[in-house]
């Protein structure tokens, strides 16, 4: 049976898109070359939202032909950074090259994927128009918006966040806008595909940027011997012009940073005027190092040698009950303890297997018993599951990097 919509990519992107779509009643097939993205769901979604997802008439697909007999096609695949430092597009191209061939007039096409601006109309357009042999907004409608996901959020889903949407044409914008209006609660409209590509751009250096000031905060409070926790505690109470943020042993999560160094060629101006973006990403790819900094010192004053410790860490995730290890600073950590000498393992609720070069981490059974016989636990992720209080009685040295243990339990960042 023809669908309304084909969700191509089933990652982090494209499975709650999916899952938004069946909730809606909109008839959706799921298209993705992976077959990994059903049996290991992302962006927080679980097995059963998958056979909830199921029961409500999703369909997944491996037959590219199914793309052509739908009303929307929204391209959701992954753009990592490559080892170059640019947005790799190879998935999005192969993506789009599978809809070209079978796109029909009067389909409309949404990109979801972060991407540099102008991606949709240099890069995306011609895939679509040479392959389909039909142009972009005049047979077919396309546009942009940038995928807003918080996963593992109890209070912003996808009904209650605005989206953003930037069409090649006023009639793109309202094609794509009378799509996502089934899904979300409002939809805000820019004025095209670069403007809502840029917004994409904005929001996620905006988090960088933030994260990398109180990480630098962090490192200037302990030198000064002042509680940044309580710090951010009171200024957080100021009703305008600020935004809590809180430190943490580096960033992690799909939202990759934007340095200006990525954009292309002909987007650069002189000045580079994101140079701040760079900078951020500086300071929060030393976090790690500062954490084995701080793991060294504290065993050094307690007459103990990084060689040899124990190390026991806690919540290797990104982001805390969530099973998500995409770009976790655990691993970094991890690798430098290693180089350290130190014996490291880890205990962690959502994840049951983990490997760093290659080699298995041995899980620790036994949370209050691994933490007693460690001689550092180090708490990289506060998951809901942990009683804090508890293991911070019975942990010989903990080094709480989130600052989710009481005042005085522990030695925070």
């Amino acid at each position: 049976m023809p669908a309304d919509l084909a969700v191509i990519g089933l990652g982090h992107l494209g499975l709650p898109l999916a899952q938004a779509a069946v909730t809606a009643g909109i008839e959706t097939i799921g298209y993705d070359t992976d077959p990994r993205h059903l049996t290991e769901p992302a962006a927080g979604r679980t097995p059963a939202d998958i056979r909830r997802m199921l029961s409500g008439g999703f369909r997944t697909v491996t037959d590219p032909a199914e793309l052509g007999r739908v009303r929307t096609a929204a391209l959701c695949a992954p753009t990592p950074l490559g080892e170059d430092g640019n947005l790799d597009l190879t998935a999005l191209a192969e993506a789009a090259r599978a809809l070209a061939a079978r796109l029909r007039p009067h389909t409309t096409v949404l990109l979801e994927s972060a991407v540099q601006p102008g991606t949709t109309e240099t890069f995306l357009r011609p895939i679509l128009e040479e392959g389909s042999g039909l142009r972009a907004g005049r047979d077919f409608h396309l546009a942009y918006s940038p995928s807003r996901v918080d996963p593992g959020s109890r209070t912003h889903g996808y009904a209650n966040t605005p989206k953003v949407i930037g069409g090649l044409t006023p009639a793109c914008t309202e094609s794509a806008a009378a799509f996502y209006g089934r899904l979300t609660d409002k939809v805000v409209r820019a004025r095209g595909p670069r403007e809502a590509e840029t917004v994409k751009v904005l929001e996620t250096n905006f988090r960088h940027v933030n994260i990398a000031l109180v990480n630098e905060m962090a490192v200037l409070c302990h030198d000064l011997g002042v509680d940044l926790w309580d710090v951010i505690r009171c200024a957080e109470t100021k009703p305008f012009g600020f935004q809590a943020f809180r430190p943490g042993p580096g960033v992690g999560g799909h939202g990759v940073p934007l340095d200006p160094n990525c954009l292309p060629h002909t987007g650069r101006t002189p000045g580079h005027p994101l140079r701040i973006v760079g900078l951020a990403q500086e300071i929060n790819t030393r976090m790690p190092q500062y954490v084995i900094q701080r793991c060294a010192t504290l065993l050094n004053e307690h007459g103990k040698s990084a060689r040899g410790a124990r190390v026991l860490l806690l919540g290797i995730t990104y982001k805390p009950d969530l099973p998500d290890l995409e770009s976790s600073p655990a691993t970094e950590i991890a690798r430098r303890l290693m180089d350290l000498g130190a014996t490291v393992s880890y205990h962690d609720p959502y994840v049951p297997d983990w490997r760093v070069r290659e080699l298995p981490v041995p899980r620790a059974d036994s949370l209050y018993e691994a933490a007693a016989s460690a001689d550092l636990t180090v708490l990289l992720q506060h998951h809901r599951t942990y009683d804090l209080q508890g293991l911070a009685v019975k942990a010989q040295l903990l080094l709480d990097t989130r600052g989710a243990t009481p005042a005085g339990a522990a030695h925070r960042l």
